[in-house]
Protein backbone atom coordinates (compact mmCIF):
# COMPACT_ATOMS: atom_id res chain seq x y z
CA UNK A 1 0.00 0.00 0.00
CA UNK A 2 1.28 3.42 -0.95
CA UNK A 3 0.40 6.91 0.22
CA UNK A 4 1.18 10.54 -0.50
CA UNK A 5 1.78 12.79 2.48
CA UNK A 6 1.15 16.52 2.66
CA UNK A 7 -0.18 16.82 -0.88
CA UNK A 8 -3.42 17.99 -2.38
CA UNK A 9 -5.05 16.26 -5.33
CA UNK A 10 -3.98 15.52 -8.00
CA UNK A 11 -1.23 13.52 -6.33
CA UNK A 12 2.28 12.91 -7.59
CA UNK A 13 2.45 9.12 -7.88
CA UNK A 14 6.26 9.24 -7.97
CA UNK A 15 6.27 10.89 -4.54
CA UNK A 16 4.17 8.15 -2.98
CA UNK A 17 5.78 5.96 -0.35
CA UNK A 18 4.92 2.44 0.72
CA UNK A 19 3.08 2.38 4.04
CA UNK A 20 2.63 -1.36 4.49
CA UNK A 21 2.75 -4.73 2.81
CA UNK A 22 -0.45 -6.66 3.44
CA UNK A 23 -0.62 -10.42 3.85
CA UNK A 24 -3.54 -12.75 4.53
CA UNK A 25 -3.30 -14.77 7.73
CA UNK A 26 -4.53 -18.22 6.75
CA UNK A 27 -6.12 -20.56 9.33
CA UNK A 28 -4.93 -24.12 9.92
CA UNK A 29 -7.21 -25.28 7.12
CA UNK A 30 -5.32 -23.15 4.63
CA UNK A 31 -6.73 -21.26 1.66
CA UNK A 32 -9.94 -23.28 1.37
CA UNK A 33 -10.81 -22.69 5.03
CA UNK A 34 -10.11 -18.97 4.64
CA UNK A 35 -12.35 -18.67 1.58
CA UNK A 36 -15.15 -20.50 3.39
CA UNK A 37 -14.89 -18.22 6.43
CA UNK A 38 -14.66 -15.02 4.36
CA UNK A 39 -18.12 -15.72 2.92
CA UNK A 40 -19.44 -14.91 6.39
CA UNK A 41 -17.34 -11.74 6.52
CA UNK A 42 -14.27 -13.10 8.32
CA UNK A 43 -10.97 -11.40 7.46
CA UNK A 44 -7.46 -11.81 8.90
CA UNK A 45 -4.53 -9.70 7.70
CA UNK A 46 -1.03 -8.75 8.74
CA UNK A 47 0.55 -5.43 7.77
CA UNK A 48 4.34 -5.55 7.45
CA UNK A 49 6.87 -2.76 7.19
CA UNK A 50 8.76 -4.56 4.40
CA UNK A 51 8.11 -7.45 2.00
CA UNK A 52 10.59 -9.50 4.04
CA UNK A 53 8.26 -9.53 7.08
CA UNK A 54 10.95 -8.15 9.35
CA UNK A 55 8.69 -5.87 11.39
CA UNK A 56 4.98 -6.25 12.01
CA UNK A 57 3.08 -2.95 11.94
CA UNK A 58 -0.45 -4.13 12.67
CA UNK A 59 -2.95 -6.93 12.40
CA UNK A 60 -6.59 -7.01 11.36
CA UNK A 61 -8.65 -9.60 13.24
CA UNK A 62 -12.37 -10.37 13.10
CA UNK A 63 -14.26 -9.74 16.33
CA UNK A 64 -17.74 -10.74 15.12
CA UNK A 65 -19.02 -11.99 11.77
CA UNK A 66 -22.17 -13.62 10.41
CA UNK A 67 -23.47 -13.66 6.86
CA UNK A 68 -25.78 -10.72 6.21
CA UNK A 69 -25.08 -9.19 9.63
CA UNK A 70 -22.79 -6.35 10.78
CA UNK A 71 -19.17 -7.46 10.89
CA UNK A 72 -16.66 -6.03 13.35
CA UNK A 73 -12.91 -5.95 12.76
CA UNK A 74 -10.20 -4.84 15.16
CA UNK A 75 -6.94 -3.24 14.08
CA UNK A 76 -4.20 -4.14 16.57
CA UNK A 77 -0.61 -3.01 16.89
CA UNK A 78 2.29 -5.47 16.94
CA UNK A 79 1.77 -6.07 20.67
CA UNK A 80 -1.95 -6.72 20.35
CA UNK A 81 -3.17 -3.36 21.65
CA UNK A 82 -6.29 -2.03 19.94
CA UNK A 83 -5.75 0.78 17.44
CA UNK A 84 -9.25 0.89 15.99
CA UNK A 85 -12.48 -1.00 15.43
CA UNK A 86 -13.97 -1.04 11.93
CA UNK A 87 -17.59 -2.13 11.54
CA UNK A 88 -19.21 -2.99 8.23
CA UNK A 89 -23.01 -3.01 8.19
CA UNK A 90 -24.22 -4.48 4.87
CA UNK A 91 -27.09 -3.14 2.83
CA UNK A 92 -30.33 -5.08 3.06
CA UNK A 93 -30.68 -8.20 0.92
CA UNK A 94 -33.56 -6.60 -1.00
CA UNK A 95 -31.22 -3.84 -2.21
CA UNK A 96 -32.59 -1.16 0.10
CA UNK A 97 -30.18 1.04 1.99
CA UNK A 98 -26.44 1.37 1.59
CA UNK A 99 -23.53 -0.46 3.17
CA UNK A 100 -22.25 1.51 6.16
CA UNK A 101 -18.61 1.57 7.28
CA UNK A 102 -17.85 2.89 10.77
CA UNK A 103 -14.25 3.56 11.81
CA UNK A 104 -13.60 4.05 15.53
CA UNK A 105 -9.93 4.85 16.04
CA UNK A 106 -8.87 4.71 19.68
CA UNK A 107 -9.18 8.20 21.16
CA UNK A 108 -11.28 9.59 18.29
CA UNK A 109 -15.00 9.97 17.72
CA UNK A 110 -16.48 7.41 15.30
CA UNK A 111 -16.36 8.24 11.60
CA UNK A 112 -19.32 6.95 9.58
CA UNK A 113 -19.48 6.53 5.81
CA UNK A 114 -22.10 5.17 3.39
CA UNK A 115 -21.09 3.33 0.24
CA UNK A 116 -22.01 5.15 -2.97
CA UNK A 117 -24.03 8.28 -3.57
CA UNK A 118 -27.80 7.92 -3.86
CA UNK A 119 -27.89 9.37 -7.39
CA UNK A 120 -25.34 6.89 -8.73
CA UNK A 121 -27.13 3.99 -7.04
CA UNK A 122 -30.31 5.07 -8.79
CA UNK A 123 -28.46 5.11 -12.14
CA UNK A 124 -26.85 1.73 -11.46
CA UNK A 125 -30.16 0.04 -10.66
CA UNK A 126 -31.74 1.69 -13.71
CA UNK A 127 -29.18 0.11 -16.06
CA UNK A 128 -28.90 -3.20 -14.20
CA UNK A 129 -30.64 -5.24 -16.96
CA UNK A 130 -28.06 -3.95 -19.45
CA UNK A 131 -25.25 -4.79 -17.03
CA UNK A 132 -26.50 -8.38 -16.79
CA UNK A 133 -26.32 -8.72 -20.58
CA UNK A 134 -22.82 -7.22 -20.64
CA UNK A 135 -21.68 -9.58 -17.88
CA UNK A 136 -23.02 -12.60 -19.77
CA UNK A 137 -21.33 -11.39 -22.95
CA UNK A 138 -18.07 -10.93 -21.06
CA UNK A 139 -18.18 -14.52 -19.83
CA UNK A 140 -18.83 -15.83 -23.33
CA UNK A 141 -16.22 -13.73 -25.12
CA UNK A 142 -13.69 -13.54 -22.29
CA UNK A 143 -13.42 -9.77 -22.68
CA UNK A 144 -15.19 -6.61 -21.60
CA UNK A 145 -16.42 -5.52 -18.22
CA UNK A 146 -19.64 -4.29 -16.68
CA UNK A 147 -20.07 -1.13 -14.69
CA UNK A 148 -19.04 -1.54 -11.07
CA UNK A 149 -21.41 -0.71 -8.26
CA UNK A 150 -21.03 2.81 -6.82
CA UNK A 151 -18.09 2.57 -4.43
CA UNK A 152 -17.24 6.04 -3.19
CA UNK A 153 -17.40 6.45 0.58
CA UNK A 154 -17.10 9.71 2.50
CA UNK A 155 -16.73 9.48 6.26
CA UNK A 156 -18.00 12.20 8.58
CA UNK A 157 -17.40 12.55 12.30
CA UNK A 158 -18.25 14.82 15.20
CA UNK A 159 -20.77 16.93 13.31
CA UNK A 160 -18.22 18.03 10.70
CA UNK A 161 -19.67 19.04 7.33
CA UNK A 162 -16.51 18.05 5.49
CA UNK A 163 -15.32 14.43 5.25
CA UNK A 164 -12.54 13.15 7.49
CA UNK A 165 -11.85 10.26 5.08
CA UNK A 166 -12.70 9.88 1.40
CA UNK A 167 -12.54 6.61 -0.58
CA UNK A 168 -12.75 7.76 -4.19
CA UNK A 169 -11.52 7.10 -7.72
CA UNK A 170 -7.86 8.05 -8.15
CA UNK A 171 -5.31 8.01 -10.96
CA UNK A 172 -5.30 4.23 -11.38
CA UNK A 173 -7.88 2.84 -8.97
CA UNK A 174 -9.76 3.84 -5.84
CA UNK A 175 -7.64 5.65 -3.26
CA UNK A 176 -8.17 6.76 0.33
CA UNK A 177 -7.80 10.49 0.91
CA UNK A 178 -7.13 11.51 4.52
CA UNK A 179 -7.97 15.25 4.75
CA UNK A 180 -8.27 15.30 8.56
CA UNK A 181 -5.29 15.13 10.89
CA UNK A 182 -4.76 12.59 13.64
CA UNK A 183 -5.30 9.37 11.72
CA UNK A 184 -2.86 6.56 12.46
CA UNK A 185 -1.42 5.38 9.11
CA UNK A 186 -1.70 1.78 10.32
CA UNK A 187 -5.44 2.28 10.75
CA UNK A 188 -5.96 3.85 7.33
CA UNK A 189 -3.82 1.15 5.68
CA UNK A 190 -5.89 -1.53 7.42
CA UNK A 191 -9.07 0.22 6.28
CA UNK A 192 -7.92 0.11 2.65
CA UNK A 193 -7.13 -3.60 3.01
CA UNK A 194 -10.65 -4.21 4.33
CA UNK A 195 -12.35 -2.08 1.69
CA UNK A 196 -10.55 -3.85 -1.15
CA UNK A 197 -11.37 -7.25 0.35
CA UNK A 198 -15.08 -6.39 0.02
CA UNK A 199 -15.04 -5.81 -3.73
CA UNK A 200 -18.78 -6.27 -4.29
CA UNK A 201 -20.54 -7.46 -7.42
CA UNK A 202 -18.32 -7.51 -10.54
CA UNK A 203 -15.28 -6.73 -8.38
CA UNK A 204 -12.23 -8.85 -7.56
CA UNK A 205 -11.12 -8.99 -3.93
CA UNK A 206 -7.35 -9.18 -3.43
CA UNK A 207 -7.58 -11.74 -0.61
CA UNK A 208 -9.47 -14.31 -2.70
CA UNK A 209 -6.37 -15.30 -4.67
CA UNK A 210 -5.08 -18.82 -4.04
CA UNK A 211 -1.60 -17.50 -3.26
Amino acid sequence: MRTTVGQAAPYDRKAARTVAYVERQLPSGGHDAYRTARKDGVRSFALWESPYRERLLARVVTRAAAKGQPTSYEVQDADGASLAVVTRTPARSDGAGRTRWTVQQTGRVPAVGLKGRLFWWWVWWLILPVQVLIAVGSLVSGSGDGARMPRRIRWYAGGRRTPVLDWASGVEDFELDVPAEGWDPRVTAALVALLTSHAGLLGTAWDEAER
